[in-house]
């Protein structure tokens, strides 16, 4: 391919994509040219695209004005390299564009990762900035790389929520109200919360909110405490202290969540935005404490600052080897490939239709 070929997303209407082709680049001195392999698509990719503003999504991958591309979690080889220590056919993990190849400018270039130093990168998180080689990444297994892209991500997050809540006591609340209980991120979330629940001194029930259609496999996967369904939410008690976590971004849904918990509600945290197009109906004046979003690299950083790396990434690696079991009980892969399907799937993840089993994997940008 002598192309570089990337899909942009109309920012202000995320339902209109196009593709756009233009001259490979050639890397300068210092920089690495990368060809994405394959990559995943989920309701997470949603939410960067729904905050691509907010939280800066777009900034990592710069479009034409107007436009922006979605970043994904994959796989990509090294096709041209002008650094030194990174050779032609390594292969790295990480953050990349929903584009077939990527231009890195390599800096803290070490074993195991590099950092890309691009400066439109160099005050975004690092946590998105940093490539793994798969040679050295303790995480990596060639035959689980469609489960690694699917799910470390979510479950990075996952894993920062629960630790986040048990850093600050579960804000006093007894009761956790999770949105969207059927995405993976809030089954990751729900997965730890149980995981961890017998070594804390903090009691709570877990509640999971979730459509009618999706209510049995949300029961199925024996995570959740209770699991209730969206029609159901004006029917939940306000006597115990709760807390909410929205992984849905349905404002109207948000908003009943508010007033029926009432004075009972402690905290209400914002992390996803799978119904992304409903995001702006909870309206002002809201009742209880305003929702405030919760921003993983944060949280993060707090927990390396005080643990040290190496202790970071034992805690992660311990409970992600947990969920994969786990996850392998439930998760359905759908690999595709070529320009044509990956357009075909971004749209059905907007549109939020797929079944929660289903994980999507994608590859090949040449294919047509």
């Amino acid at each position: 391919m002598n192309e570089r070929q990337r899909l942009l997303i109309n920012r202000d209407q995320l339902d209109d994509v196009k593709w756009h082709s233009e001259a490979l680049p050639s890397p300068a001195d210092g920089q690495v040219l990368l060809a994405i392999d394959n990559f995943a698509l989920t309701a997470n990719n949603i939410t960067y695209a729904a905050f691509g503003d907010a939280l800066q999504y777009w900034a990592f991958f710069p479009a034409p004005a107007g436009s922006g591309i979605v970043p994904v979690w994959g796989f990509a080889d090294v096709v041209a390299s002008n650094c030194d220590g990174i050779e032609v056919g390594e292969r790295f993990y990480g953050f990349y564009p929903l584009a077939s190849h990527l231009l890195v400018e390599p800096a803290q270039v070490s074993d195991t990762s590099f950092t890309d130093n691009a400066e439109h990168r160099r005050s975004l998180p690092v946590i998105y900035n940093q490539y793994l080689r798969t040679s050295s990444d303790a995480l990596y297994d060639a035959d689980r790389e469609a489960v690694q892209m699917l799910l470390r991500p979510l479950f990075t997050t996952s894993f920062l929520l629960d630790d986040f809540f048990a850093d600050q006591a579960m804000f006093g609340a007894r009761e956790l109200h999770l949105t969207s209980a059927s995405s993976k991120t809030a089954i990751g979330m729900a997965f730890c919360l149980q995981h961890n629940r017998a070594n804390r001194d903090a009691d709570y029930v877990i509640v999971g909110l979730t459509s009618a259609r999706n209510k049995a496999f949300v029961e199925s996967l024996d995570c959740y405490d209770r699991v209730v369904t969206y029609d159901e939410a004006a029917t939940l008690g306000n006597q115990t202290p709760s807390a909410i976590v929205d992984f849905a971004g349905d404002g109207t849904l948000l908003r009943t969540l508010h007033e029926q918990l009432g004075d009972s509600l402690r905290y209400s945290c914002l992390v996803g935005a799978s119904h992304w197009d409903q995001r702006a109906g909870a309206g002002p004046d809201m009742p209880g404490p305003d929702p405030v979003m919760f921003f993983a690299p944060h949280q993060a950083e707090k927990r390396i600052s005080e643990w040290g790396g190496e202790r970071f990434a034992q805690h992660l690696a311990d409970q992600w080897q947990a969920f994969c079991d786990f996850a392998g009980g439930w998760m359905e892969i759908d690999a595709s490939e070529g320009r044509e399907a990956i357009a075909q799937t971004y749209q059905q993840v907007l549109a939020g239709n797929f079944s929660p089993r289903s994980g999507y994997v994608l590859s090949k940008f040449s294919c047509q």
